[in-house]
């Protein structure tokens, strides 16, 4: 069974390799070979998590390592092919597959390019799960980076407006912290005693745990690289132009799996393998965690455009996470239950993120497909017209806003309650975020939603990437809100068409999965507790 997890990340890129080598596998034919593709991946996580057990296996990083493959790779510098599952990559291996097969359903109304669409979007699903699953440094740089040159092609070959722009900023940005991320890795090799880049071996023995200072320089350039990829105030300018650029299927995976590359890294490399340091730096980590969640929620608050707003709410999300995981290491103001509780929730906040973010990124691609504009004051009373897509807008919104019932509630219950000891004041004032979250969602989804009943006007020569032309008609005034160059104006609505096939079959299965987790949290926390657990352990040596 061990080669069963190389199996699930290489599986996608055999498909991409399929695509391009057969030309006949065009138009939707491609498309279908995603699905299938994508489909057969997230059964075999499915047979993983099913045969995993939490108690059970080798000792890891985190605690028990399940489908484990180590071969030698590069000797010299001892890296190696080492790859794993535990309580910490099992649940985003699967949010993977989840987000990923549901981006595929949703492309089979998009026309444009399928081959090279599936094919590229096959080849980062392997990257992002060879991240996941990654327990060698060097490997683990390997898969980050090819997620960056992946969305990077789908952001300037399928996206709109400033498509390219906005991708080599996105480019940039995310390389040049990859390269700090690098030189984090070098620091911890030359600093461990058995000269390796094993996760396993250094978290067994941390190194620079004599050199304080070499040690706060190395979680520092490690922090950098991972907190551009998170993204986390103030580097999380290229955020907002990337999203509003990208198309929809291309945001839901920036938002629902690229973003968790962070915060992944900081609870499995830089948590245990640099505790003490953790623990010196833990309250800027918490600072850091509330600066971005109450910058991200006001940001947010004031945007005119319903895409970049989303964004925001994405910056205001993971600081959550950091909130979490920062407060796991304040060992002299917390007992071992709390900062575990706090790991717990920050974890949870992952998949739940990604769940619901997804769905509102994919259900934004419906305004742009049928309206070519994401402002909001183009836009109203979409209630009448789509009760379908309102239906499924508010329901994502709530979830995203933390309502009890969702699984995003689960998981900022448990950072709260796991921070609150650690850090009261901080605590506090992030709840104050949840406040500011709601409101901006629910004067979201009056605008939308509620009113007259309104829809943007475009030229005729824009067209609609879903056969949805019908739905829009010509105007003459300058463009606004991340229109294309054809003008807009805003007219009663005669027909905007509602939520259909694909639309639902991507959207409808996501914000299940964010009920299922907030109304039956035991299967995903059976999971997460254990290793969460082993987190704060090793945090607290």
């Amino acid at each position: 069974m061990t080669v069963l997890l190389t199996v699930v990340v290489l599986l996608p890129l055999a498909a991409a390799a399929l695509l391009l080598a057969v030309p006949a596998l065009a138009g939707r034919a491609a498309i279908w070979v995603w699905i299938a593709a994508s489909a057969a991946d997230l059964a075999l996580v499915a047979w993983m998590w099913w045969r995993y057990d939490p108690g059970q296996g080798a000792t890891g990083v985190v605690g028990n390592l399940a489908y484990e493959v180590d071969l030698r790779w590069i000797p010299t510098v001892d890296a190696g092919y080492h790859i794993g599952v535990d309580g910490l990559s099992l649940p985003l291996l699967a949010l993977t597959g989840v987000l990923f097969l549901a981006c595929a359903v949703w492309s089979l109304r998009e026309p444009d390019r399928p081959r090279a669409q599936a094919a590229l979007f096959l080849f980062l699903q392997t990257a992002c799960l060879g991240t996941f699953a990654a327990l060698d440094l060097i490997l683990f740089f390997v898969f980050f980076d090819l997620t960056i040159v992946g969305m990077y092609f789908v952001i300037a070959g399928w996206g709109h407006d400033h498509a390219r722009r906005s991708a080599l900023k996105f480019f940039l940005y995310t390389f040049v912290g990859s390269l700090a991320l690098l030189v984090g890795f070098i620091g911890l090799f030359l600093g461990s005693e058995e000269r390796t880049f094993d996760m396993v071996a250094l978290a067994a023995n941390p190194p620079l745990t004599d050199s304080p200072l070499a040690a706060g320089l190395v979680l520092l350039a490690i922090g950098l690289g991972l907190a551009v990829k998170t993204p986390l105030f103030p580097f999380h300018t290229w955020l907002p132009d990337a999203h509003t650029d990208a198309p929809a299927a291309g945001s839901a995976i920036l938002a629902g799996i690229l973003l968790k590359l962070g915060t992944y890294g900081f609870v499995r490399i830089a948590m245990p393998i640099l505790p003490d340091a953790w623990q010196r730096w833990a309250m800027v980590v918490v600072v850091v965690g509330v600066i971005s969640v109450l910058w991200g929620a006001f940001v947010a608050l004031a945007q005119t455009n319903v895409k970049r707003m989303i964004a925001y709410t994405s910056v205001n999300h993971m600081g959550y996470v950091l909130l979490g995981l920062g407060a796991a290491g304040l060992v002299g103001q917390a007992d071992a239950e709390a900062r575990t509780i706090a790991t717990v929730g920050a974890l949870y906040q992952m998949v739940g993120h990604g769940l619901l973010t997804g769905a509102l990124f994919l259900l934004s691609g419906v305004l742009w497909s049928r309206g070519r504009t994401y402002a909001f004051d183009s836009w109203g009373g979409l209630a009448r017209p789509a009760p379908v897509f309102a239906a499924l807008l508010a329901v994502a919104a709530f979830g995203s806003l933390g309502l009890p019932g969702f699984a995003s509630f689960i998981a900022e219950f448990q950072i709260f309650t796991g921070a609150l000891q650690a850090a009261p004041v901080a605590t506090v004032l992030a709840v104050t975020g949840i406040l500011v979250t709601a409101g901006l969602f629910l004067v979201a989804l009056q605008r939308l939603l509620t009113g007259p009943t309104a829809v943007p006007s475009v030229g005729e020569d824009s067209g609609s990437d879903d056969g949805d032309a019908g739905d829009v008609a010509p105007s003459s005034r300058p463009t606004e809100g991340g229109a294309t160059a054809t003008a807009l104006r805003r007219r009663p609505a005669t027909g905007m068409r509602d939520v259909h096939g694909p639309e639902l079959g991507a959207v409808v299965p996501l914000l299940v999965l964010a009920v299922l987790l907030g109304l039956f949290p035991r299967a995903l926390l059976d999971v997460i507790e254990p290793a969460a657990a082993a987190v704060a352990q090793l945090v607290a040596r």
